[in-house]
């Protein structure tokens, strides 16, 4: 039984899910209040944005390396956000903890799921069997009828 075929579809549409999760909570925490705090209101409007956007793109069909990485690149980006909003500040904005509950914990997990279904997924994708190839032979002679010119 091919395993690949039931895996490939079934990590991206499990990427998808997780992708849209975290989108999911960065757009219910702009709708909830973040939108009025400069400069971080936007940031989770894009995230929300291009998390949605990553998980359409990769439910659209087999993406391509560019896509994947994208994807990684999203939910990084959540998670240093996350990590500098609770320790240094992202533009003076700080917060403590798993706050606000239960949509820190959702989003961490949704984004650090998304990353480990993304290395499997690429880990999968370099370890397909490829086709066997033809044995390397040495070139063999004929040997060919000696060819005649005729006189002129």
């Amino acid at each position: 039984m091919n395993t690949h075929r039931f895996l490939a579809p079934a990590l991206r549409s499990t990427t998808a899910a997780t992708l849209a999760t975290s989108g999911y909570v960065h757009a219910q925490l702009y709708i909830d209040g973040y939108r009025s705090i400069p400069v971080i209101g936007p940031l989770f409007l894009l995230q929300a944005s291009t998390s949605f956007a990553c998980a359409a793109l990769l439910l659209i069909g087999t993406p391509p390396l560019l896509l994947r990485t994208a994807a990684a690149g999203v939910a990084l980006g959540a998670l240093g956000g996350f990590a500098a909003s609770r320790t240094v500040g992202v533009f003076g904005f700080t917060e403590h903890g798993l706050q606000p509950t239960p949509q820190a914990a959702l989003s961490l997990l949704a984004e650090v799921g998304s990353l480990l279904l993304l290395a499997i997924w690429q880990v999968t994708l370099t370890r397909r069997p490829h086709a066997p190839r033809p044995p390397v032979t040495a070139p063999t002679r004929t040997t060919r009828p000696p060819t005649r010119t005729p006189p002129d």
